[in-house]
């Protein structure tokens, strides 16, 4: 062909166009292909997050004082979350920047959760302090005083009790059946 030919300069733009549109399918399936690692990688830091927060609805029946450590903890939960879901907005937002912005926040998750873990940890100490502490405070002193109420109720009864009856003098049939 001749480069003066309209024909050869028609097929040089469909082979360009024909590049480029392989281009946009490779960079096309390249972001898909990183925007499903996002995907799997958020859905490990939920997975890992999800066991964290059950053992803290279990463990949120242990009264009053422990609710306002739960209350933390949900906060923080909920904070985790939130940043959790801006991180995922900004990825899909911003795919120039996705590895930059999936590296911050798989560190962000994992501090998070060595906070929770944390929280968690130092919560069950304090249920455990706060047993023991009721125990000794309160069980074994009411224990004791129970048992010595009772030493002085059988003294009571010991030194009011009526005096027995004299053995010798003779009872009547009546009076000697037992039963």
């Amino acid at each position: 062909m001749n480069a003066n030919d309209p024909q050869f300069w028609m097929m040089i733009a469909s082979i360009v166009i024909a590049v480029c549109f392989i281009v946009m399918a490779i960079s096309l399936i390249a972001v898909a292909v990183i925007v499903r690692r996002v995907v799997a990688t958020v859905n490990r830091v939920e997975e890992r997050v999800e066991p964290l927060i059950e053992k803290v609805n279990a463990m949120s029946i242990q009264g009053k004082e422990m609710s306002v450590h739960f209350t933390e903890v949900s906060a923080n939960l909920s904070t985790a979350t939130r940043h959790l879901a801006e991180s995922t907005e900004l990825i899909k937002e911003e795919v120039a920047e996705l590895r930059q912005i999936v590296s911050s926040t798989a560190l962000v998750a994992r501090d998070k959760v060595e906070l929770v873990s944390r929280t968690i940890d130092r919560t069950q100490m304090q249920v455990v302090d706060t047993t023991d502490f009721v125990q000794a405070k309160i069980v074994e002193p009411a224990r004791e005083i129970a048992a010595i109420m009772a030493g002085v109720r059988r003294g009571l009864e010991v030194l009011f009790a009526p005096p027995p009856k004299q053995i010798d003098r003779v009872y009547m049939d009546d009076e000697m059946f037992i039963g």
